[in-house]
């Protein structure tokens, strides 16, 4: 069985100023999805399931879906504020759905094979996808064997500004011990630096290994996170800022001894339109790939 690739496009991209998942930057008005599609294929992915805002679900059709949908299995998921486990309460004040691990639960009932990850709004680069296939076809029919794919910080920086990213901790064997979200990564002076909890600069090496959301799970994950999320509701549902993330759930998972989880390191450069200002990189770099061959001018014919 092919594995499936699962794209988190329900954000609003309120830094950005608009629904950047559907901002077409390349030539022919290609989003970075279409991209993570194209490579999604390439790679041995067989079929890709969307978590998207049911409010935008015809424009999507229309501007992405369409593209590709001959040539991949397409299904769509909706995250709403409301698809929250029965019995479970949250603040009437809340506005938007509850993070990344949240979206993901959208799928539960879609995806029953190992399944990778991505960002709708990061471009990964080709490199990535082969090794996050290769894994996943090495657990089919295994359970609690996950992976992320590991980032060199410095391949994953912004020109725009500072960025967050979540530093990985790994034991000797490569497994993930933890992920520590630094902020205010940034390269001055020809060094990578953060700011630590008291606000000091601290240097890291560019090779370090950080997570840009790219991961992949076999399917008990979703009963893992399902089980975590009625925990989270009952501690947060109150706090309409908090927020069911993908790293928080491995962590755990990981200190109870429940799963492992394989850092892959990736040579691939992270880019994105984290700030409006990154759009215009964002499309010279696209074009750039097109240059070297490594993309058709025209993706989908």
């Amino acid at each position: 069985m092919k594995p499936t690739l699962l794209i988190l496009a329900a954000g609003m991209g309120s830094r950005y100023g608009g629904l950047k998942q559907l901002d077409g930057l390349g030539p022919n008005g290609e989003t970075i999805m279409d991209y993570s599609i194209y490579d999604a294929i390439q790679a041995g992915f067989g079929k890709v399931v969307f978590v998207i805002r049911k409010s935008f679900e015809k424009e999507f059709n229309e501007l992405i879906v369409s593209k590709f949908k001959n040539l991949i299995d397409v299904e769509l998921v909706y995250q709403e504020l409301d698809k929250v486990p029965e019995g479970c309460t949250y603040s009437s004040e809340r506005e938007k759905p509850w993070g990344t691990n949240h979206a993901l639960l959208m799928a539960k009932e879609v995806i029953h094979e190992p399944f990778g990850v991505i960002n709708a709004d990061d471009f990964y680069g080709r490199e990535s996808y082969f090794i996050l296939a290769d894994f996943l076809r090495s657990v089919e029919n295994k359970q609690n064997e996950y992976c992320m794919i590991g980032y060199r910080v410095g391949n994953t920086l912004s020109e725009s500004g500072p960025v967050s990213r979540g530093i990985c901790v790994a034991d000797e064997n490569n497994f993930l011990k933890d992920v520590v979200e630094r902020t205010h990564i940034v390269e001055k002076g020809g060094t990578i630096i953060y700011l630590d909890e008291n606000g000091k600069e601290v240097a890291i090496h560019p090779n370090v290994p950080v997570s840009m959301n790219m991961w992949g799970f076999t399917p008990d994950y979703f009963d893992y996170s399902w089980e975590a999320f009625k925990k989270f509701l009952t501690e947060n549902g109150q706090n309409i800022k908090a927020e069911f993330y993908i790293p928080t759930v491995v962590n755990q998972l990981i200190h109870e001894n429940k799963v492992s989880c394989k850092i892959l390191d990736t040579p691939s450069k992270w880019f994105g339109v984290t700030y409006s200002n990154d759009r215009p990189q964002t499309v010279l770099k696209i074009n750039e790939l097109i240059r070297k061959g490594v993309y058709p001018e025209k993706l989908f014919k």
